[in-house]
């Protein structure tokens, strides 16, 4: 029995020192745990402390535990982070050297606002940053088109669905960006769209730390993203990380 006892105990204590670094979903959660499981081995060996991954299968279902403060560290949206922040005090350390855009796909040849009504425009998620609400932002405020009340609109969990929703004729439009588009691997999808429209810039998906988890142990896991090697960063199509942090933010604020 006290044999028992110790596993446990020592089990226990294992689980309790282990980070969960939450990861959002713009993909499925498969194709997401073959990246970033070799990212938190890499992380857990550079910094001597114990990262697993975590996502969820929908980016509601992220922003949920994201919100209620269930994940040690996250690379999430620039939208969730600054929500994130005001809810439960994450604060930005890295992110990728690169703005973020947001893109429109589609199978027809132009970009033309005029014919909008009434077309079907896919999105990942009602919250995800650029896929959603920057290029909405963007139709409404350059084209006077209010995409929410002139058209169909269609949330259908992660980027990858867009762009086959659109592929397969179940929208005319569709929301993402440019990463994703580019890591899609459906080739028979992905032959017959193509991006019509390209956003501004801004910040990318922070990696951002609850305020439990220590200034030593975060600095360890800031130098190592940006010690990261390049075969791994290809992994995550990023080319660099680079410092922020959370006042580069603020200009997302426009879009609460």
């Amino acid at each position: 029995m006290k044999k028992i006892l110790l596993v446990l105990l020592l089990t226990s204590s294992i689980f309790a020192n282990e980070l969960v670094l939450g990861v959002v979903p713009q993909q499925s959660p498969l194709k997401l745990a073959k990246k970033w499981i070799k990212i938190t081995d890499y992380l857990s060996k550079k910094t001597g402390q114990k990262i697993v991954f975590k996502t969820e299968n929908s980016i509601p279902a992220f922003q949920k535990k994201l919100y209620a403060g269930k994940y040690d560290l996250g690379y999430m949206n620039p939208y969730h982070f600054v929500v994130a922040n005001k809810s439960q005090n994450y604060e930005a350390k890295i992110r990728a050297n690169k703005l973020i855009k947001g893109i429109i796909v589609s199978k027809e040849d132009n970009f033309d606002p005029k014919n909008f009504a009434g077309k079907t425009f896919l999105f990942p998620a009602p919250k995800a940053f650029a896929a959603t609400l920057v290029t909405k932002y963007e139709i409404k405020q350059k084209f006077g088109f209010d995409v929410d009340k002139d058209a169909k609109v269609m949330y259908v969990n992660s980027h990858d669905s867009v762009y086959k929703g659109v592929s397969r004729d179940i929208g005319d439009f569709g929301g993402g960006i440019v990463r994703t588009y580019n890591n899609f691997e459906k080739n028979k999808d992905k032959s017959n769209i193509k991006i019509v429209y390209t956003t501004s810039g801004y910040p990318s998906h922070p990696i951002a730390f609850h305020p439990r988890v220590s200034k030593e142990i975060a600095d360890k896991i800031t130098q190592a993203f940006l010690d990261m090697p390049d075969d791994l960063k290809k992994l995550l199509s990023i080319k660099k990380f680079i410092k922020t942090d959370t006042q580069e933010y603020d200009v997302i604020k426009t879009f609460q």
